[in-house]
């Protein structure tokens, strides 16, 4: 059987939204979450055909609790926790069963795409973190640099997040790391720029980054720069998106990172928080903190479209 990847590629959006659940106790949630993975195609599909030039997607992926809950083995080899952080700043773990990241060009699209999703599943999840995110002019996170630059494109994205012989059961899957970052924007703000592309390690206005010379090595870029035992820079896919709430005074960007194998953002989470080498940390965190932090894996859309209970039902009907 072909295997059909989830939109981990896609290009960047102009809107998103992203739900993070929990799966409630019982077989009926278990049935229900099942039941939406061989129907999430179609809820895509009935709410895109809305407005045909909208790009409508949906991805959902499963935490490691949640996978053994609703299909047992076997599992995928590099699926566990969020593992959470202690350096000089706090990565935290926090709750997440199952993850919709939801993209359009247009928030309306989005929105009733999620609304229709949580309302079929109605109690059979626990909505714990609902963040929606918007492209901040050219595409810039909310300090004002550009965000995603950095992106592989083509054939290399598809290499960079799409599992291959690694787990052959799970091939054409993806892992996925999100956290929600809080900004202390009175505090950048505050800074000169020449400061600020400092912490970034790139030019604020023209998005160029720094010489090697004149960047620190606790520069935001250098230290989420990896390479393997070759010298290879592996690469992620990052779909990152600034949000905000005026009143509340909340403003920051939800960091959300696919990659074939879930240890390349773990390698940089860990030297953006503790340091590469310890102390030398990712000075960015003096005014972005971690709210939340959460890993899922990203099945092939052919396992989702398998995963429902009218699939299974065909797949173990005995001929008549």
């Amino acid at each position: 059987m072909t295997v059909e990847s989830q939109a981990v590629a896609s290009k960047l959006s102009r809107a998103a939204i992203f739900l993070v659940a929990t799966l409630n106790e019982g077989e009926e949630s278990l049935d229900a979450v099942r039941a939406m993975c061989g129907d999430l195609a179609g809820f895509v599909r009935a709410v895109g055909f809305r407005d045909l030039d909208g790009g409508l997607s949906c991805i959902m992926g499963f935490g490691s609790q949640a996978w053994d809950r609703l299909f047992g083995a076997p599992r995928p080899k590099e699926l566990h926790p969020f593992r959470e952080i202690n350096g000089r700043h706090h990565a935290v773990a926090t709750p997440g069963d199952i993850l919709f990241h939801i993209r359009a060009r247009s928030m309306d699209l989005c929105f009733e795409l999620a609304m229709q999703i949580t309302a079929r599943l109605g109690g059979a999840i626990t909505v714990v973190d609902e963040t929606h995110g918007f492209k901040f002019f050219d595409q810039r996170d909310m300090t004002g640099f550009v965000d995603g630059t950095e992106n592989p494109v083509g054939r290399e994205s598809l290499d960079a997040v799409l599992i291959g012989d690694e787990d052959p059961a799970f091939a054409g899957g993806s892992y996925v790391i999100v956290q929600k970052y809080l900004h202390d924007l009175k505090g950048w703000n505050a800074l000169s720029v020449e400061r600020q592309e400092l912490i970034i390690g790139r030019k604020k206005l023209s998005d160029i980054e720094l010489e090697a010379s004149v960047k620190p090595s606790w520069a935001h870029n250098a230290l989420t720069s990896i390479t393997d035992e070759k010298g290879n820079e592996l690469k992620i896919v990052r779909d990152n998106m600034p949000f905000g709430t005026i009143g509340k005074g909340e403003f920051g960007t939800y960091f959300i990172g696919y990659a074939r194998s879930p240890s390349r953002i773990e390698r940089m989470l860990e030297n953006m928080f503790v340091g590469n080498p310890p102390g030398n940390y990712d000075h960015l965190l003096d005014f972005s903190r971690a709210v939340t932090g959460s890993l899922f894996f990203v099945p092939p859309e052919t396992f989702l479209g398998a995963a429902g209970p009218a699939a299974q039902s065909s797949a173990t009907a005995k001929p008549v």
